[in-house]
């Protein structure tokens, strides 16, 4: 992987983030609604983008129907071939998939943008996790990816609207590591429209993925695709 250079991001001044434009971004569960709107709309961006299923043809097809240069692979052949990997894979598979691909991972830049969540007659609510929140539970399964989380409040409808040039929310980015949570502010600003905001380290994730049950109960109240905005930043 061919480290960033340092440029001064456009979103806000005095603020510098690493030039990403040249990374390939993976995207686990890019064949899933989330996956593939955010797989395209980072090729839309100009990213080498690559989607990830447990079948190859699945992901093939799906690559094919983005278009934009997305080429599709089965998970353990884009996990190794890209540069920052996304896992958007239902919760119910992340623990098995990471596990079987921490090998391929090794070393990479992991975003989960996962959201542990149940669903009953009262609406959607967040699930308990052994390791605190799906991203600590990749961080503990993944000891050599540099594991960060994002992206987990926008919307797949809109992600998926062509018709929608840009998309105006911030993206919480979470993390040990500064040059990679930077990595990860500066791919979301890649999306017009889009902030990356720091937001603390991975033990502040449970929160993050629980607000997702509050922004679909706003939705379902106002008939509504409600992202965040942070203030004063």
């Amino acid at each position: 992987m061919t480290q960033p250079e340092s440029v001064n991001a456009a979103a806000g001044p005095g603020r510098e983030l690493p030039d990403v434009s040249g990374l390939v971004v993976g995207v686990l569960g890019g064949t899933g609604d989330q996956g593939r709107g955010l797989a395209y709309r980072f090729a839309l961006a100009g990213q080498q983008v690559v989607i990830g299923s447990r079948s190859a043809e699945r992901a093939a097809e799906v690559a094919g129907e983005i278009g934009l240069g997305v080429r599709g692979a089965d998970n353990a052949a884009c996990a190794r071939e890209s540069d920052v990997v996304i896992v958007a894979v239902p919760w119910e598979g992340h623990a098995a998939t990471l596990t079987a691909l921490r090998e391929d991972l090794a070393g990479k830049i992991v975003v989960d943008c996962v959201n542990p969540l149940g669903f009953d007659k009262q609406g959607a609510y967040a699930l308990q996790v052994e390791e605190g929140s799906a991203a600590q539970q990749a961080a503990a399964l993944l000891p050599d990816s540099r594991v960060t989380a994002a992206f987990h409040h926008l919307s797949a409808v809109l992600l998926q609207d062509a018709g929608i040039d840009r998309i105006d929310t911030d993206v919480l980015v979470l993390g040990e590591e500064r040059a990679a949570t930077d990595i990860v502010q500066a791919l979301a600003e890649r999306i017009p429209g889009m902030r990356g905001i720091f937001a603390g380290r991975l033990r502040n994730a449970h929160q993050v993925e629980a607000l997702v049950a509050n922004l679909i109960s706003v939705n379902r109240r106002y008939k509504a695709h409600a992202g965040l905005r942070i203030t004063d930043v």
